[in-house]
C-alpha cells in the first residue's frame, strides 16, 4: 500500500515536470527581453556592454533546452496534458518572439526576416486551431524540429554577433517558410 502510494507520488511529479519546464520557458522568455531592453542598467559600466549578449544569449540557450527537456519528458514517460498540448508551442513562440524583438531592439536582424518569420508561425498556430477544432490532428514533422534548432542557432548567433548571423537568419527562414508548407500540405491532407 504505501509503495503504491509512493510509486503514484512520483508518477504525480513526473508528469508535472514538463508542464514546470514549459513554465519556466514562458518566464525566462520575459527575463530575456527585460535583460535585452534594460541589459545596461543590470550591468553597468564598467562592466563591458558585451557582457550582456553573453547573458542574454545564455538566458534563451536555457529556456531552448527546456524546450527539449519537456518534450523528451513528455514522450520517455508517456505523461503529457492539456496544460502541455496548448502552453508548450505557445511558450515556444513566446520565447522566438522575446529574442526576435530583442534582436530587433538591438538593430541585429533584418526586419523582414523577423516578420517572414513571425508570420509563419501565428499562421500555423491558427491553422493548429482550426485543425483541432474539425478534429483533425497533423503530427509535427522532423522538418518543423529542424526549423526550430536553425532558428534558434541562428537567434544565438546574432545574440553573440557573429559576422556570418545573418546569413544562418536567412536559413532559418527559408526552412520555416518551408515547413509552414509541408505543415499546409499535411493539413490538406488529412481533410
Amino acid at each position: 500500500m504505501e509503495g503504491q502510494a509512493l510509486n503514484k507520488l512520483k508518477i504525480m511529479k513526473l508528469e508535472s515536470l514538463p508542464n514546470g519546464l514549459t513554465i519556466l520557458r514562458i518566464i525566462l522568455s520575459f527575463l530575456l527581453l527585460g535583460l535585452v531592453l534594460y541589459g545596461h542598467w543590470v550591468l553597468p559600466p564598467p562592466i563591458h556592454p558585451t557582457w550582456i549578449n553573453y547573458f542574454a544569449c545564455l538566458v534563451f540557450c536555457i529556456a531552448s533546452i527546456t524546450d527539449f527537456f519537456d518534450g523528451f519528458i513528455a514522450r520517455t514517460f508517456n505523461v503529457s496534458s492539456v496544460f502541455g498540448e496548448i502552453f508548450d508551442p505557445l511558450a515556444d513562440k513566446l520565447l522566438i518572439l522575446a529574442a526576435l524583438i530583442g534582436l530587433l531592439v538591438w538593430n541585429r536582424a533584418e526586419v523582414w526576416a523577423i516578420f517572414l518569420i513571425l508570420s509563419r508561425e501565428f499562421f500555423i498556430t491558427g491553422l493548429r486551431v482550426v485543425a483541432a477544432s474539425k478534429g483533425i490532428k497533423v503530427a509535427a514533422s522532423n522538418l518543423g524540429k529542424y526549423k526550430t534548432g536553425l532558428q534558434i542557432t541562428a537567434i544565438a548567433f546574432l545574440f553573440m554577433d557573429y559576422s556570418f548571423a545573418n546569413a544562418t537568419l536567412w536559413l532559418a527562414v527559408a526552412l520555416t517558410l518551408y515547413s509552414g508548407f509541408d505543415y499546409v500540405r499535411m493539413y490538406a491532407k488529412a481533410r
